[in-house]
């Protein structure tokens, strides 16, 4: 039997794989419409992407099982510093990437974020 700490790595790493090709995907997806809406859909998903590997690596980076007050504290940290992330990414490509496609960069994001953990069970085996 696996530690739990190795179960649950595996999974966030082919959570995070799955949020790489959706990323992929949706570029794609962005590209019939222009240059423009592509980006601001790579760099909705790959913020998505990026702000969850950190996550993942912050959490189960020191992951101890035994100790469950100081992974909630790293779980805690593990969010703020993806939420900031997540504003910091969005407030640079607002300011420095005019015109704005806010639907390709939002859109990107939420479907990036959202389908590869809501397929979980079946991403993760």
């Amino acid at each position: 039997m696996q530690p739990i700490k190795n179960i649950d790595a595996h999974r966030a790493k082919r959570i995070l794989i799955a949020q790489v090709v959706a990323t992929l995907v949706v570029t794609l997806l962005g590209l019939p419409f222009g240059l423009r809406p592509a980006m601001f859909a790579l760099i909705g998903g790959a913020t998505a992407t990026i702000a969850n590997g950190l996550f993942a690596y912050w959490v189960f980076g020191g992951y101890r099982a035994d100790e469950p007050g100081r992974l909630l504290m790293q779980i805690y940290g593990a969010e703020v510093l993806k939420l900031t992330l997540i504003a910091a990414a969005f407030l640079g490509a607002i300011i420095w990437l005019q015109p704005v496609s806010p639907l390709a960069l939002f859109g990107g994001f939420l479907v990036v974020q959202i389908f590869p953990p809501l397929l979980a069970n079946r991403i993760a085996g």
